[in-house]
C-alpha cells in the first residue's frame, strides 16, 4: 500500500528550520536521516533521526545510542559526544580548510559512512540590494527587494556556494544554492531568490555564504528540483541524492564559512 512519509531537513548550526518533502515510499522504509556539518574553525555537529509515516505524528524520532567518529587526513579520530538525544558533537575536533574529513555512523546495527573536503574559503565582499523586477499580481511596481552577494569566484573550476540569509534575525528558509558554471574566474553579483520571504526597506539583512565541496551542491540541488524550485520546475518526487553511503538520506558538509549585515537602503 501506497504511504507518504516526510523527511525533516534541519540546518543544524545556525538554527532549527525545516524542510519538509512528500516521498512516495511504502510504510515499511522508515530511513535513517544523517545531517552533518563541520563548519570552518568550528566543532562537528552531526544529527540522527529516522523518517515516520504520514499517518503518524509529526514526531520525527531521534536516534540515541550512536557510534559516531570523524577522522581526519591525517588519520586523527574523533567520537562525538551525544549532548542532546539524536545529537552528536566533537569536544576538540574542529573544520580546517582544505582538508578531508570522513565521518561513520554506527547506529541500531546499521553503518553509514561519507566523505567531505572543505575547499579554500572564497571571500565575501559585502551585499547589495535592490528593488525587485517582479511586482505582485495585478500591480505596476513591487516594494520588495533582492540582495546580491558579492564575491570573486576564484579561476579554478569547481567552486560551489550556499548561501543562508536572515531579514531581522528571521531565517529565510529557501535553499540558495550557486556554483561557478556561469560566472567562473568572474567578480560575482548573485541575487538571492526566494519564496515567501519579503525584504523591505529598513530591514537588516545577514548573509552567511558557505563554500561547499560538490558532492554537497548535489545535495541541495537535487533537493531543490524535488520541491519544485529547481530548474524546469517540479520533478518526479525521489530521494536527494546524498553524500553519504550505506542507505541513509542527509549528507555530511565540510564548509568555509563567512557572514556579512547590511541595512536595506
Amino acid at each position: 500500500m501506497k504511504k507518504i512519509i516526510i523527511i525533516v531537513i534541519s540546518v543544524i548550526t545556525m538554527s532549527s528550520c525545516e524542510k519538509e518533502i512528500e516521498l512516495d515510499l511504502n510504510s515499511s522504509n522508515s530511513k535513517y536521516v544523517i545531517e552533518g556539518e563541520i563548519p570552518q574553525n568550528e566543532l562537528a555537529t552531526v544529527k540522527i533521526t529516522k523518517t515516520v509515516n504520514f499517518s503518524d505524528s509529526n514526531n520525527f524520532p531521534a536516534v540515541k545510542g550512536a557510534t559516531v567518529t570523524i577522522t581526519d587526513e591525517i588519520g586523527t579520530t574523533e567520537q562525538l559526544i551525544e549532548t542532546s538525544t539524536g545529537v552528536y558533537k566533537t569536544q576538540k575536533l574542529k573544520g580546517l580548510e582544505g582538508k578531508t574529513f570522513t565521518l561513520r555512523v554506527k547506529a541500531e546495527g546499521n553503518t553509514f559512512t561519507a566523505k567531505s573536503t572543505m575547499p579554500k574559503a572564497v571571500k565575501l565582499i559585502g551585499l547589495k540590494t535592490s528593488l525587485s523586477t517582479f511586482a505582485p499580481p495585478g500591480e505596476a511596481s513591487s516594494d520588495n527587494y533582492t540582495i546580491f552577494p558579492q564575491f570573486f569566484d576564484p579561476i579554478e573550476l569547481g567552486n560551489n556556494y550556499r548561501f543562508i540569509q536572515t531579514r531581522n534575525g528571521e531565517l529565510d528558509k529557501s535553499i540558495l544554492i550557486a556554483n561557478d558554471n556561469i560566472g567562473n574566474g568572474q567578480s560575482n553579483s548573485r541575487p538571492l531568490f526566494s519564496q515567501n520571504f519579503e525584504i523591505k526597506l529598513g530591514d537588516n539583512i545577514t548573509v552567511e555564504m558557505r563554500c561547499i565541496d560538490g558532492p554537497v551542491y548535489d545535495y541541495f540541488f537535487s533537493l531543490n528540483s524535488i520541491q519544485g524550485n529547481g530548474p524546469g520546475g517540479g520533478t518526479t518526487p525521489t530521494n536527494p541524492v546524498s553524500n553519504i553511503s550505506g542507505g541513509a538520506l542527509g549528507y555530511f558538509s565540510a564548509f568555509t564559512v563567512q557572514k556579512v549585515s547590511a541595512v536595506v537602503k
